[in-house]
């Protein structure tokens, strides 16, 4: 299910039809009473018997400062691909870049799905997905002028059968495993900030404080060719992933997004209130959230 852009103040919340709860936005049923399912689905590890099962919930809201929203997020049908994307390129162009990015994304995995045991065919699809939609990006980019030079950012993951979640990221859109309260950045921004961090030219607070800190060094649809950066990630019971925008990460530091996880224990909840603590600090962008909670039962072999 994709997550849809408007100028309205109403955030979408994704529905989600397997593997966790279902939220609905308002205006699917906007005179039948909201009420959430769970259903059960998930998967054995084997080796331990543990049955890992997770829910998911997504946000996206235009902030306090922006009259439109250029974010976009997509969920599988099958609660199996989670992709967030953050537009850039005027308000429409933004918009476009990251609303095809989902849609090409979500549309591959329908057409090609992978052998979800299979790592290696993970992460070639990975990488052959954010390539279909840089290339339909740049493509619809050149054929519209109003659009030309538009982009986006990307992060994507794929839930594999086993205990791991394989993550691929262009730009500064960001994913977090949150484990006992604590957010442990997963992906590397693709930003010129980061890349004068690396060199030793400035600290931690000066990235923050940076007037270039919005500024990418990649992203989705500016080249025919797009380098694909995977992070992939063993899970436990009690773990949480976190694929977010930078409008989010521009206003909460990774403290306060653990303690805020660690107080919460689904993921609607953690979506209203990561979005909420941004609007009260600013939210001077577009802020998106999508937030996947892991639990199971592990009971041994002789059980």
């Amino acid at each position: 299910m994709l997550g849809r852009t408007d100028n309205s103040q109403t955030p979408d919340v994704v529905p989600i039809r397997s593997n966790g709860l279902l939220c609905l936005p308002r205006e699917f049923f906007p005179l039948i009473p909201f009420k959430p399912y769970i259903i059960p689905q998930g998967f054995i590890n084997k080796h331990n018997w543990t049955m890992l099962k997770w829910t998911v919930a997504a946000l996206t809201d235009r902030g306090a400062k922006r009259t439109d929203n250029q974010d976009n997020f997509l969920v599988s049908d099958d609660n199996r691909v989670f992709v967030v994307a953050d537009g850039m390129g005027g308000a429409l162009g933004g918009a476009t870049a990251s609303r095809l990015t989902v849609e090409a994304i979500g549309k591959f995995w329908e057409q090609a799905p992978v052998d979800l045991s299979d790592d290696e065919a993970i992460h070639e699809w990975l990488v052959e997905a954010v390539n279909i939609a840089n290339a339909n990006v740049f493509s619809y980019s050149t054929e519209h002028p109003a659009v030309r030079g538009m982009g986006t950012t990307v992060v994507v993951a794929v839930q594999a059968d086993g205990r791991t979640i394989h993550i691929a990221h262009v730009g500064d859109s960001r994913a977090y495993l949150v484990r006992d309260g604590v957010a442990t950045l997963l992906t590397q921004d693709h930003s010129l900030v980061m890349e004068l961090f690396k060199n030793g030219q400035i600290n931690e607070q000066q990235m923050k404080d940076s007037p270039f800190k919005s500024y990418i060094t990649r992203c989705v649809g500016h080249r025919n060719k797009l380098e694909v950066d995977q992070t992939p990630r063993e899970l436990q019971p009690g773990d949480w992933i976190i694929l977010c925008t930078d409008g989010l990460t521009a206003v909460l530091h990774d403290e306060q997004i653990g303690r805020v996880i660690e107080a919460i224990n689904e993921p609607t909840s953690a979506c209203n209130e990561l979005v909420r603590l941004t609007l009260e600090g600013g939210a001077p962008d577009n802020v998106t959230v999508l937030a996947i909670r892991y639990h199971g039962e592990t009971s041994s072999a002789d059980s």
